[in-house]
């Protein structure tokens, strides 16, 4: 029997109009302390985001979303968060923020492994 690893995921929304708490899922991030693993994917869909908002700046978002990619690899590019152990990487890119990319709350689950984990959820929970 495989071991199983405990992880934590955030779903990466995007809410256009803040105060109208409206929002489409466009990302997720997985974190697994013990394969060492940090990770985001993320996907823009215009015509999703275009229906709740139709001046949208999605180069902006487009722009924003990669920040929080290279923050996840700490990437140079990423800034100085990016230079911050995995774990704390993890926890500033899931921090309660009111801005119009945000994370919803963390949760935790066991996992055989968090690649095919963090594919399964972005299938799940933001491709449909």
């Amino acid at each position: 029997m495989q071991e199983q690893h405990l992880f934590e995921y955030a779903v990466i929304r995007v809410v256009p109009r803040v105060e109208r708490e409206e929002f489409v899922n466009v990302g997720i991030i997985v974190f697994c302390t013990s394969k060492r693993f940090l990770e985001v994917v993320f996907e823009l869909n215009a015509s999703r985001l275009r229906a709740l908002s139709p001046d949208l700046d999605l180069d902006e978002v487009a722009a924003y979303l990669q920040a929080l990619k290279h923050i996840c690899e700490g990437k140079k590019e990423g800034g100085t968060i990016a230079g911050l152990p995995a774990a704390s990487r993890f926890r500033w890119l899931t921090a309660t923020r009111s801005t119009i990319v945000q994370a919803s709350k963390v949760h935790p689950g066991l996992c055989l492994d968090p690649k095919q984990t963090l594919d399964k959820l972005f299938e799940q929970l933001v491709k449909q």
